[in-house]
């Protein structure tokens, strides 16, 4: 066991909605396209929300759970594709929305869907060497994807936050973690880019599921544990399908992923996506239980960590919004709306 853990969790969900029905309707896919994703619809940030309130809200149900003062978090890293600006830190005006400011370090962290993941490491890292006595770490994004293109059916807002700090105050204690990275380009933006490209040929098997896998297995030959071990096996979802394949390959059972599987109830939140999946694993896990979470990052890298559940979490489980509450709490907009608040255009050449 190491000396760290999750202290709080928190997680946020934007209430719009759209049905990826819709949009394949509209731009004219074949109605089996998102039943083929696993994809049922996925969530759209308001016209005033953006990474930054939607991370700040995360977070302050972490802090909520966690029951730490905020003058005593040592490190803010912010995980995001899509900051408000192009040049300025999003983790400062979280940590100053927070009342953590000013003794404290702020980061902004890139790594596609991985830079959340990158900053919860980074954060335990720090609790355990004693540079901190707790860190905050934030993955949020209002995910972007050109009109018409596969990855609108599943690109989606929210986020999720989680408090790290010592083992004796911790939800859930860090067993271990093994990380796995590469230069794979599957998926980028260009600078000035509004939109991501992704290279098909290299998304599935050289991008995601080499990653993951060999970050899992990297973790199971270290620790000596096997798929049998874990109560609950978290993965990062681009769509409802991945998720579970992986899980097959790796021999974990589909009963072990579906508890974290949010991505056909909102879409990929990219660096919410895992981490999301995380804090509804831990909005219903029990003492004792073992969880996997393996993230994945375009370009491309996979973390695998194994939690331990310990006995505080019951009591925390009920001080701030479940996952589950954001899901059922929606309301639906049509194409137009949904065009109109996330101030989409349509390239188009003449």
């Amino acid at each position: 066991m190491r000396k760290s853990g999750i202290v709080g969790w928190g997680a946020y969900i934007p209430r719009y909605r759209i049905r990826a029905s819709e949009i394949a309707t509209l731009w004219g896919w074949e109605p089996g396209v998102p039943h083929g994703l696993g994809v049922e619809e996925k969530a759209v940030a308001g016209v005033d929300e953006d990474a930054v309130t939607i991370g700040v809200e995360a977070a302050r149900n972490a802090l909520r759970r966690a029951g730490v003062d905020p003058a005593r978090i040592g490190a803010v890293f912010f995980g995001t594709e899509s900051k408000p600006y192009a040049v300025k830190p999003s983790a400062t005006i979280v940590a100053e929305a927070l009342g953590i400011t000013p003794n404290t370090m702020a980061s902004d962290l890139e790594f596609a869907c991985r830079a959340a993941s990158e900053g919860m490491r980074a954060a335990l890292g720090l609790v355990e060497s004693g540079f901190i006595e707790y860190g905050l770490a934030v993955g949020a994004d209002t995910a972007q994807a050109s009109p018409g293109d596969v990855l609108e059916f599943t690109a989606a807002s929210g986020g999720a936050a989680f408090v790290l700090g010592p083992a004796g105050d911790s939800v859930a204690v860090l067993e271990d973690v093994y990380t796995y990275v590469t230069d794979t380009p599957d998926f980028w933006r260009r600078g000035l880019s509004p939109y991501p490209a992704h290279g098909e040929g290299f998304t599935g098997e050289p991008a995601y599921f080499h990653h993951i896998e060999s970050a899992v297995r990297g973790l199971l030959e270290k620790t000596g544990l096997r798929p049998s071990d874990f109560d609950y096996a978290v993965f990062h979802q681009p769509n409802g399908k991945f998720p579970l394949r992986v899980a097959k390959k790796l021999g974990f059972p589909r009963e072990k992923v579906l508890p974290g599987l949010v991505t056909p109830h909102v879409g990929n939140t990219y660096n919410g996506s895992a981490l999301l999946g995380l804090a509804r694993v831990l909005d219903q896990a029990r003492p004792g239980q073992r969880i996997l979470v393996a993230p994945f990052g375009s370009g491309s890298g996979s973390d695998a960590y194994s939690f331990i559940v310990t006995d505080r979490i019951v009591e925390r489980q009920i001080l701030a919004p479940r996952v589950d509450d954001y899901i059922a709490r929606k309301t639906y907009a049509d194409y137009a709306t949904y065009a109109k608040m996330r101030g989409l255009y349509i390239r188009t050449t003449f």
